[in-house]
Order: C-alpha cells, then structure tokens, then sequence
C-alpha cells in the first residue's frame, strides 16, 4: 500500500503544483491545500489516471473514503467542496482532464449536489472527535471539570483573611520540613544521576526532615518516597534550585521561612499548593499508580462539595468507586494501595494534613481555612466557575465595593446589608468613603460608596465633612451635606456637577459603546456642546480619554468636532 501511495503522489505532484498555481489568480477564495487528499484517495480508490473523473465516484470519495482520513473536518467541511469544484475546472480549462472522464459540467453538479450531506459527515466526525476528547480529558480522579456543574450549584464559598490564612500557613509543617531540607542541602551540593542523594545522605536527610528510616534490601533512595516529595516541595517553594553543574543549592532566603510579609508567606504556600499530587498512591506497578492518580484533589473536591466536611468512609467508598469506575484497573489499584498503605487514603490525608489543608479527628475529614482557599486557587485555575467572597467580617469596605460592582442588585444589596450588620453606620461610612478615594480614576467605586453612604442619611455628616478634602470626593461630600441641611456645608459649584457629569461618563463608557452614545444623546447636543466647552479644565483622571471617545462614536458630527476641540484643549492645558 505504501508502494502504491507514492506511486499516486508522484503523478498526482506536478498537477497540483500548477493548479495551486492556478487557483492563487483565479479563484483566490479557494484553499487549494483541501485538494490534495482528496486527489491522492481518487487516484487510490477509484481511478488509476489521475485525470479521469466519474460523476459515480465522487458519493463514494466524499462520503465513504474521506470521512475515513480527513485531520481537519472543520476546515473540510468549509472548503473542500470548493476547492475540488476548483480542482475540476481547472482540469477541464487547461485541457487535463481525460476525455474517459464525465463532462466537467456533470461533475460539478454531482458535487453541488453532494456538499450538503459531506458538510454533515464532517460535523459528525467533529462530535465524535470532541466526545472522544471529552473522554481522554476526564481520565483521573482529580478532574475538576467532571464536577464542574456541581460547583456552580455551590452556595457561596466564603474565604478567610489574608491575614488570616498567611498566620495559618506559617504553621504548616510540611514547608518548615522543606526548609529544614533546603538548610541541610546547603550551598552547591552535588547530586548524583541515577539517585540525588547516596544512601548515607539518604540517612541524614531522613533525620532531619524527621522520617523513619525504612527497612530496604534495595538502595535506601528507592525506598523513600515521602522524602523525594519534600524534596520536590522545596523545589516548588525554590527554597531549592538546581545549579549549572549537577548540584543544588539552598536559596539565599530559604532560612528566612516563615516570612514576615502576609503577601510572601501566601505566595510562597500557594507555589507549593500543586504539592497535594505528590500524595497520590505510589505503587510497585506504574499503571495501578496511574489508576489512582488524581485521588488527592478528587478527595479535595469531594470535601469542598460536601460543604467542607465529610465521613472518611464515605469518601473512600465514593472515590473506590470512582477509580473502578474511570479506569478498567481502577478497582485492581485501589485494592493493591489497601494492601501496601491499609488504606488508599491514608498518604493523602497525611499530606493534606501535613500542608494545612485538612483537619482529622477520627472519622471524620475537614477542609481548614487554608485548605478551602487552596481548593478555590485548584478550581480556579482549571478554569472553573465558583461563587467564592471574602467572609463578611473579614471584609474590606474595597472588597466589598468591588465585588458589589458584578454581583446582581438583590445580591449585592444582600452583600451590604451583612457588611453593614457588623459595624457601626458612621464607621462604615467612614470606611466606605477612604475606599472610593483610594482610586481617583475609579469612577464606578466612587459613585458606588456615595450611594451607599448618602442612603445612613445623617450618619454619614461625619464621613461626608471628612471627604471635603478629597478632590474626587468633594462633588459628592457637597451635595449631600447641602441634601442633608448642614448649616456649614459648602454649596456644590458648577465643577463640582462637572466631575460628577465625567464620573457617570465613564462609567457609561464601560458599558459599552451603545450605552456610552446613549447616554451622551439624552443630554441633548446643545447642553452637551455646552458641556464640551468647559469640562475639559475638569482635573479628572478620565476626561482626555472621554473626549477623544466622544470625537470617535459620537454621531453628531458637530459633536465629534467639539470633542476633537475639547480633547486639544485639555491636552494643551496638560502640556501634551
């Protein structure tokens, strides 16, 4: 067969040279590329002169031999029927298709009248490909898509403080155990080919990390395997790193652990958070150890479904049944890692325990702060969907201005509410309105906090008279004092309705060029022609990229001109 396939593209070669030649002048929407399959398998299956053409052949190319060896039926079924319309013309136009062969007329019309049903052929073979693919994707026990309907069924999960969370991982011992591994390493240790460590430094490091040394007729390196995964560990940490010259060393800060800085404590516990898979079941045989993989996150998942807590019986029969059921040596593996560990789940818990993540009593597992926030990081990175907040009383009046900016109204006011439940109305007031001043280009927080502050009524006076300060506050601090009847407030000034004109435009803008030109044209073009002439002597953080938005989408062309005006304006003033 290989004999005759070479044969057919020596012969096939120079005709679809020209006609790729041929086609780029003539038929420049064409891809001529489409054509060679379908040439080489005619010449293969149907004819033995590469020039004759039958219209009877063309069901059977199109509809049973192609479907067999196309790579890419999207790109077949939008081209390929084109491009061998093409292919025919070309033969019959230049005089190379064989008088043996059907009027190029017949053929056409055979293949117009097969495009419909070969477009179908490939659509089926992309399902059949991405059902095939579905099923390869989902091949171990930590997939986190096969649950992916469940965690968007989720209530909300609510997360600990960062504070929090970077005291807790200060106390995990498996990172204090990866230090102690790194110090030990030390500056340019070097490590060998076939094991890192020797068997006498085998022995000390097991000393150090605290390990038992195993029992082992073999080389010891071959029987430690919870030490390489803290050796790994450290890797991941980069406490550790390979040198040039088959050596690693210790990082100069490794000795430093646990950090001072919240953000370096968490950073450096999240890089080790792919650790978890090292907990997976090693066992003698690769493809009983590759049954089992994914048992830690698919435990992990399991927990974080089950609302953060489970039986442990529970979840080794749901995930003994989950292995048998996902891989045909499934049930075989689970039974030889209950052989070799008691029980399958025992070096994942000891891990997850080990890195913070779960707590244990004696029945029962449960996701520690830490170990929630590690398992929304997984999810999140497998590109899942979760509804996961910060906890209401470890909740920033930022935090939540910023989540309440893309959760639904009812959501978002149920959000504030709680928040609001916690503290004392002229203390949240002062929080919210310090968070909307901590961005002055953040139009959409500003107007966020005045609405909710304006809403505590005279609660808010204190916070409002404090804001009088801030220039991207001041338009909002002046109205509502003047809303609320304070003898002493200032009057709001015509800039000051400027700046709170420019806030509501760039929100708009945000939304979207139609909301943005809608919101322009209920002003009117007079008022707004108006509004052009003065706003650019308005400091704020947006109103050069306003202008220039107005002179581009806005309909008007008067109204564009004016922008354009406004736009130089403002940049002169800038001196830009």
């Amino acid at each position: 067969m290989t004999d005759r396939i070479e044969v057919a593209a020596t012969e096939l070669r120079p005709l679809l040279e020209e006609f790729i030649v041929w086609a780029r002048h003539n038929v420049p929407d064409c891809s001529p590329d489409l054509v060679g399959p379908a040439a080489l398998w005619h010449r293969l299956a149907f004819s033995d002169d590469v020039r004759t053409w039958k219209s009877e052949d063309l069901r059977g190319l199109l509809l049973d031999r192609l479907p067999q060896v196309i790579d890419d039926p999207d790109a077949a079924a939008d081209g390929l029927v084109h491009a061998l319309d093409a292919y025919l013309t070309f033969l019959s136009g230049t005089g190379r298709l064989s008088p043996e062969s059907d009027p190029v007329d017949q053929l056409r019309g055979e293949l117009l009248d097969l495009e419909d049903e070969f477009v179908d052929a490939m659509e089926e073979i992309e399902v059949e490909d991405e059902e095939d693919d579905e099923e390869e994707e989902y091949t171990d026990l930590g997939d986190f898509e096969l649950f992916a309907d469940e965690l968007a069924d989720l209530p909300v999960v609510r997360l600990r403080s960062d504070a929090e969370l970077a005291d807790a991982a200060r106390a995990v011992p498996l990172i204090a155990k990866a230090r102690d591994l790194a110090l030990w390493v030390g500056p340019a240790r070097r490590v060998g080919e076939e094991s890192l460590l020797s068997d006498d430094e085998v022995e000390e490091a097991l000393a150090v990390v605290g390990l038992p040394r195993p029992a082992a007729s073999g080389p010891l390196a071959q029987a430690v395997p919870q030490l390489w995964s803290i050796w790994n560990l450290a890797v991941d940490l980069e406490f550790l790193e390979p040198g040039d010259d088959e050596t690693v060393s210790v990082r100069a800060d490794t000795a430093d652990w646990p950090f001072d800085d919240d953000d370096d404590v968490l950073d450096a516990w999240s890089q080790g958070l792919h650790s978890v898979d090292y907990a997976d079941p090693e066992l003698p045989d690769d493809d009983y150890t590759e049954a089992l993989t994914g048992l830690t996150r698919g435990l992990l998942i399991r927990l974080l479904l089950a609302g953060g807590s489970a039986e442990i019986a529970a979840l080794r029969a749901g995930l003994a049944s989950a292995a048998a059921e996902l891989d045909d040596l499934g049930a075989d593996a689970w039974a030889a890692a209950t052989e070799l560990y008691g029980d399958p789940l025992a070096p994942v818990i000891d891990w997850l325990v080990g890195y913070g993540m779960v707590s244990v009593t004696k029945t029962t597992a449960t996701l520690t702060p830490l170990g929630v926030d590690g398992v929304v990081h997984l999810v999140d990175d497998a590109d899942i969907d979760i509804d996961a907040r910060p906890a209401i009383d470890t909740m920033s009046a930022l935090d939540l201005l910023s989540l309440s900016a893309d959760l639904p109204e009812e959501e978002a006011d149920a959000e504030l509410a709680a928040w609001m439940e916690l503290r004392d109305p002229a203390k949240a007031a002062s929080e919210l309105l310090d968070a909307a001043a901590s961005d002055a280009s953040d139009a959409l927080i500003r107007v966020q906090a005045a609405s909710v502050v304006g809403s505590l009524g005279e609660a808010g006076i204190p916070a409002w008279r404090a804001a009088l300060a801030q220039p991207s506050l001041r338009p909002y601090a002046a109205t509502h004092l003047t809303q609320l009847g304070v003898a002493d407030a200032p009057e709001p000034t015509q800039e000051d309705t400027h700046w709170l004109i420019l806030d509501m435009w760039t929100i708009s803008a945000g939304l979207g060029r139609e909301e943005f030109v809608s919101s322009l044209q209920d002003i009117g073009p007079d008022l707004l022609d108006g509004l052009l002439e003065v706003v650019w002597r308005i400091p704020h953080a947006h109103v050069e990229e306003l202008l220039d938005l107005i002179s581009q989408v806005h309909p008007d062309r008067q109204v564009a001109k004016a922008a354009k005006r406004a736009l130089f304006k403002a940049r002169s003033a800038a001196g830009r």
